[in-house]
């Protein structure tokens, strides 16, 4: 089975930066990407919350914001499950279906409140497929433990200092797993 690479690091460390740019890098390079992408949205100086974009179709929902009125609350904000199994959890499903690369941004507590997103990752990291994707800083337990265990992920930290140096290192890993999964 095909290694994943998993990107950690503190909230805004450019994890989801780094995986956008090896989507790019990828799809250059003519991989079939899908997948989910997690992008902060912004309200004036405030973070309102997060949408969730699935990467073939250019569906946008809200992932969690601080208006959500019902959902799981996580810190402020409050988990939009129909959007996130509606756009993530499905963009994920096919792209284990008929992509290269999987793509999941991100493995974190707010995308934990929903089971159907469990399944899905826990399905992508058994599938065969090379797998990018973001995992929750500070979270040892649970499904973020366990992606953080597991022996075919390779775990790149990001940190604000090295954003730029790691960002072209998951770059270059991400192709370097694909060209070897796929074109051997």
């Amino acid at each position: 089975m095909p290694p994943a690479v998993f990107v950690t690091g503190p909230p805004g460390s450019g994890k989801t930066t780094a995986v956008a740019r090896a989507v790019e890098e990828l799809r250059r390079r003519g991989f079939k990407v899908g997948g989910m992408l997690s992008r902060e949205v912004r309200r004036g100086q405030s973070r309102w919350g997060f949408e969730v974009i699935d990467l073939e179709s250019g569906a946008v929902g809200v992932l969690a914001s601080v208006e959500q009125p019902a959902g799981p609350r996580v810190g402020k904000y409050r988990v939009n499950l129909g959007d996130l199994e509606e756009v993530g959890v499905k963009a994920i499903e096919r792209a284990v279906e008929g992509c290269d690369v999987v793509v999941i941004d991100e493995v974190g507590p707010m995308e934990l409140a929903s089971q159907r997103f469990k399944e899905a990752v826990r399905r992508a990291l058994d599938s065969g497929k090379v797998v990018l994707g973001t995992v929750h800083f500070k979270a040892r337990e649970g499904l973020m433990g366990e992606v953080k265990r597991r022996g075919d992920v390779k775990l790149i930290t990001i940190t604000y200092e090295s954003r730029e140096r790691l960002s072209r290192s998951v770059v270059e890993e991400a192709v370097k797993l694909a060209e070897g999964a796929l074109r051997p």
